[in-house]
């Protein structure tokens, strides 16, 4: 078993914090100073995209379900694959919404 130092996991981390996401390799991190608050986006687009994203899962599910019950196609396993994948990810957003909509309700009984 490998002998773990506290200096060797900091620059194991220190290595990690400063690979470029592009290439994986050693890069500079921008600091937090240098994001504009135009590049990051909020909570309400970010949930707007993961609604649209499931959104279109359940069309391409459904459509392909349409497929097989006209016949169009034969490929019922890819079909219900991807009503499964659309299933499961309109669940993750339920619950995605459930925890925040407990965070807000959670803030607003905060007394100041």
């Amino acid at each position: 078993m490998e002998n773990l130092s506290t200096s060797g996991i900091a620059r194991d981390v220190q290595e990690l914090i400063n690979l470029d996401n592009k290439t994986g390799k050693p890069g500079s991190v921008m600091p937090p100073e240098a994001i504009s608050s135009e590049e990051t986006p909020g909570f309400g687009e970010l949930m707007k995209t993961a609604l649209d994203a499931v959104n279109q899962q359940q069309q391409n599910a459904a459509g392909l379900l349409t497929d097989i019950e006209t016949g169009k196609s034969k490929d019922l396993l890819g079909a219900m694959l991807a009503s499964q994948k659309a299933s499961l990810s309109f669940q993750a957003l339920v619950q995605i919404r459930n925890k925040a909509v407990a965070a807000y309700e959670e803030i607003m009984r905060m007394q100041v």
